[in-house]
């Protein structure tokens, strides 16, 4: 036989075989199987002579085996597995022509010599031949698909159409139903109409007699009926119906549901039980094969046979789905096993697939000119056992196991031959998704110790019930910490064990190198032609091997996963990552969510070099001290070597760039996990050399909102170097102005680092403007340099605070500027501390500069003119220089005495008015005092309602009245009302207001 086509497969295997060596029962002409139970499978043989053979099979037994070359063959046949249980004789020199076995009740029907025979299914009881008309030619039995709803029951429409017999009935029915129903005529009985109906039985048919088509119903006698077998005897008849006109010359019937479909020489034509019209479904060509009919029982549709074209129909007739075309002309028989459509011909039986069409296996029983062969399934059941009749012998084929099929694929190395079989018997509901999802991941172990790393991951993220744990025996040798979480013994056993991917590439290659010497030797291996024609090197295979086996692993991190599953998922992919080199994806999978095992890490990592992927593991898993230090120390030593700046990557050569570059990225790391602790003295343990990279950084973690608990601004200023000023300002400024600090001590302490800031910064202005030209372009570098937070001047700064700030103390800032050129700022300070004293100090700053500078005498008189009603006039004129001009002067100092002398005259006033209404507030205090209640029988107390009686009690200013225990409960400041005094003051005119 030649060799199977590419997507063939072992689908059947040989069961038995039985020999029909005796002339007298040959050659047969009809089989029928019937499924007893799981261990016994009964095959009905009728032969050309009249005689009906009994055989006995079990299809389930486990000594039989088989391979594809054996089944292929059709060889390897055991003849212990079959039995001959008995024969009988159903008509003299006339053949077989059907068998149709009753299961349910344990009858056999036989059409034999156009006449209808009944016997017991075990052939027990002597064969029974049913009264009824002669010359029946074909015979079908009625089934009905899963759609009831479509079907009709026979007996109870035809009770109910009594009155128009015409249409379903002859002549001589009518005339018998006007006999009286029950009465037998020449062999025939008509149903009783008058009888209560029943619901139509199970065992209903068609038959055809001539151009008759006449539909009956087996009915068994009472003695039948008490059980589901008939173990005394055979009694049984037919009940007509209905009749139907039909067609001359059918040689095949099928029924189904309502529908008969008729097969003869000229074409296939439809008929309905119900109304009894017809029509035509195809009409065959003039020189065509005999028609043959196959009732599809998984589909409910029937396959018409046109040539070697199967075409399915359902039960209106109409085409349905795609058709199938055999590789061969006018066959002998057609069969159905799962979702298979098996069909005979010179000795070959052919199983095609009906949804793809596909030949799946061929399997030789014969030779050529073997004779007409028959093949026969079970028509009620499950159909796992197909028999096919040669004219000398029968042969039994059982279908594998879904199971054995695949591992059969598997073995040959048609991985997507098999995955296509799962698939197609998911679809057939005989498989459940999670085995699709076994055999997937089956498959991709196979693929991945056959070295195709990339198919082998795929078919692994197609299964939804492969554990990422499976793989970890790849990564890390056993045993590990994981070790006990790999399943075991999970698959069939056609891969070896897991083993690490070095193992797995190297052994690989020696099977690629054994092949190579095999196939020179012209020994056939599965070795990829791929492999062998170009053999890979081995670095590529292991790297192929990683990068495959860390896309599974990132796809896993996505699914649930158990926490030990998940640690080992996370730990091993950062195993590989390095083992490919991936310095991102590390430091992404360290700094992100992890579930990283940092024992099993730390010393690699720090092995290996990669500080950078271990101070992230360490910041992602809390350990912030670790991490900061091993930012100190890359920031300290970038220039060894410890981590390649991505400048030189992009071509940059400037040391110094690079250098600066990677020190302040490792300050930004250091300060991202400063920001957020609350741990004071680690915070300020590394604030240090943070501020020496930038100070802008270290302004951030000192001011940064994402810790819990701020830190204690009294350790943070003792902390900050005195020469880092401009961070001391803005911790300082950050506290005042985002804090709303009122501390008079960090005020004064800000505006004092302010006011010193600025004064030198005015001379070192001073200095720019005295200097060369090219020493300026210096200095405005180096400032540019270090004033690298603040974005205004500091004396800018300075006024603005000085303005909106009235917490510091002025006199000691005026201490500090007092010989400075700060005048603005010596007049905000004494405007803000609005004293005498300092006004007279900065008028005596004005009127002698010192340092040998002019009097400022037009800056003293605006002085006086804006603040000099505060100001004493003697003290004044004291200050007054002999050589200030008087006409200068003499107005403003008029003025001041002028509003001197208004000042005392409305403090007096202000005086009065204050003792008035003290006197006024006493006035109505006493009044109150002496205010009289009356208390009576019916007086209540406003709290509890109780008679006050005698009892002690006390009145709120609200002039509500309480007993004195509720006074007790309310106390004296808020009254049953609710009213709060102390918060709330009652306020009664009083002869201020009233008068």
């Amino acid at each position: 036989m030649a060799k199977p086509e590419p997507r063939a497969r072992t689908l059947l295997e040989p069961l038995a075989q039985f020999d029909l060596s005796n002339p007298s029962r040959n050659p047969t002409r009809s089989i029928a199987v019937s499924t007893v139970s799981d261990t016994q499978t009964l095959i009905y043989v009728g032969t050309q002579s009249g005689t009906l053979i009994l055989l006995s099979t079990n299809p389930n037994d486990p000594s039989k085996g088989t391979t594809s070359e054996t089944a292929s063959t059709g060889t390897s046949f055991s003849q212990q597995n079959v039995s001959l249980l008995r024969t009988v004789s159903v008509s003299d020199d006339s053949p077989v022509v059907r068998i149709l076995v009753l299961g349910e009740i344990g009858k056999v029907l036989v059409l034999s010599d156009g006449a209808m025979f009944l016997v017991d299914s075990l052939l027990l009881q002597p064969v029974k031949k049913l009264s009824f008309l002669k010359g029946v030619s074909v015979i079908t039995r009625r089934f009905r698909s899963s759609n009831q709803a479509d079907s009709t029951d026979l007996a109870e429409n035809n009770a109910n159409n009594n009155g128009s017999s015409s249409d379903y009935t002859s002549t001589s029915q009518r005339i018998l139903q006007r006999l009286g129903g029950g009465i037998r005529a020449n062999g025939l009985r008509v149903k009783e109409f008058e009888q209560h109906h029943r619901t139509e039985g199970d065992f209903v048919f068609a038959v055809v007699i001539g151009k008759r088509l006449i539909l009956v119903e087996l009915v068994l006698d009472s003695r039948a009926n008490k059980g589901d077998r008939d173990v005394e005897g055979v009694h049984g008849s037919f009940v007509v119906l209905k009749e139907i006109q039909c067609i001359d010359g059918v040689i095949t019937m099928v029924w189904l549901d309502d529908s008969i479909i008729v097969g003869t020489a000229n074409g296939y034509s439809l008929f309905s039980c119900v109304t009894g019209q017809s029509g035509i479904i195809f009409t065959l060509p003039d020189v065509s094969i005999p028609p043959s009919l196959k009732l599809l029982w998984r589909e409910w549709k029937v396959l018409l046979l046109v040539d070697n074209v199967g075409v399915l129909v359902n039960t209106h007739g109409q085409p349905v789905g795609g058709s199938l075309v055999f590789r061969r002309g006018g066959l002998d028989s057609i069969g159905e096993i799962s979702s298979y459509v098996g069909v005979v011909k010179d000795g070959n039986l052919e199983l095609y697939h009906k949804k793809s069409g596909v030949c799946i296996q061929k399997v030789t029983f014969g030779g050529e000119g073997v004779g007409p062969c028959i093949v026969a399934d079970e028509e009620v059941g499950c159909g796992k056992l197909l028999a096919v009749a040669t004219p000398n012998k029968v042969i039994c084929y059982r279908k594998l196991p879904s199971e054995e099929q695949i591992k059969d694929l598997l073995r040959k190395k048609s991985f997507k031959e098999a995955i296509s079989l799962v698939e197609e018997l998911e679809d057939d509901g005989e498989m459940s998704k999670d085995m699709l999802s076994f055999v997937r991941a089956q498959v991709g172990f196979l693929l991945l110790f056959d070295l195709h790393f990339e198919e082998a991951v795929n078919h692994f993220l197609q299964s939804e019930t492969m554990q990422p744990s499976e793989v970890f025996p790849f990564i890390m040798r056993d045993p590990n910490r994981w070790s006990l979480l790999v399943p075991r013994n999970r698959y069939w056993g056609l891969h070896p064990p897991p083993k690490p991917l070095e193992d797995v590439v190297d052994d690989g290659l020696t099977a690629i190198q054994r092949a190579t010497f095999l196939r020179k030797a012209g020994v056939e291996t599965l070795i990829d032609d791929e492999f062998l024609s170009n053999p890979p090197s081995r670095a590529d295979l292991l790297e192929s091997a990683i990068k495959n086996i860390t896309r599974y692993l990132e796809v896993c991190r996505d699914k649930e996963l158990t926490h030990s599953v998940r640690e080992g998922v996370d730990t091993l992919l950062m195993y590989l990552y390095r083992a490919l080199n991936r310095i991102n994806d590390m430091e992404k999978l360290a700094s992100s969510a992890n579930s990283c095992i940092v024992e099993e890490l730390e010393t690699f990592l720090d092995d290996s070099k990669h500080l950078r992927t271990l101070a992230f593991l360490y910041a992602s898993k809390g350990m912030s001290s670790k991490a900061l230090a091993i930012w100190r120390i890359l920031a300290r030593n970038y220039s060894s070597g410890l981590w390649k700046d991505p400048a030189l990557q992009n071509g940059l050569k400037d040391s110094t760039i690079n250098s600066i570059s990677s020190t302040e990225i490792a300050a930004t790391e250091a300060s991202k996990i400063l920001e957020e602790s609350s741990y004071q003295d680690l915070v300020l343990q590394h604030l240090g050399w943070i501020a020496d990279v930038n100070q802008a950084l270290a302004v951030r973690v000192l001011t940064s909102e994402k810790r819990t608990n701020q830190l204690s601004p009294d350790g943070v200023i003792a902390a900050i170097d005195p020469r880092k000023v401009e961070i001391f300002q803005r911790y300082l400024q950050w506290l005042i102005e985002d804090q709303d600090c009122d501390d008079t001590q960090f005020h004064t302490l800000y505006s004092l680092s302010l006011a010193k800031s600025a004064i030198e910064a005015f001379e070192a202005e001073n200095t720019y403007q005295n200097a060369d030209a090219g020493r300026m372009e210096e200095a405005k570098i180096s400032h540019s340099r270090t004033d690298t937070i603040f974005e205004s001047p500091v004396q800018e700064r300075l006024q603005i605070f000085l303005q909106s700030s009235d917490l510091y103390d002025p006199e000691e800032v005026l201490d500090l500027i007092e010989g400075s050129e700060l005048w603005l700022e010596k007049v905000s300070l004494a405007i803000e501390g609005a004293q005498s004293g300092l006004l007279l100090r900065l008028l005596d700053m004005y009127l002698d500069p010192q340092d040998g500078k002019e009097p400022m005498f037009k800056a003293a008189v605006r002085l006086l003119h804006n603040h000099g009603e505060s100001l004493d006039p003697l003290q004044v004129l004291e200050k007054l220089s002999p050589e200030m001009p008087l006409q200068l002067a003499s107005e403003t100092i008029l003025r001041m005495l002028r509003a001197r002398l208004h000042h005392h005259c409305q403090g007096q006033i202000v005086h009065n008015l204050s003792l008035a209404v003290d006197v006024d507030a006493r006035l109505a205090r006493l009044e109150e005092r002496s205010r009289q209640v009356q208390i009576n029988d019916e007086s209540l107390c406003d709290s509890c309602h109780a008679r006050l009686g005698t009892k002690l009690f006390a009145m709120y200013p609200d002039d509500t009245i309480v007993c004195y225990k509720c006074f007790r409960r309310q106390g004296e400041s808020t009254s049953i009302t609710g009213r709060d005094f102390k918060q709330d003051v009652l306020i009664k005119p009083g002869w201020l207001v009233t008068r």
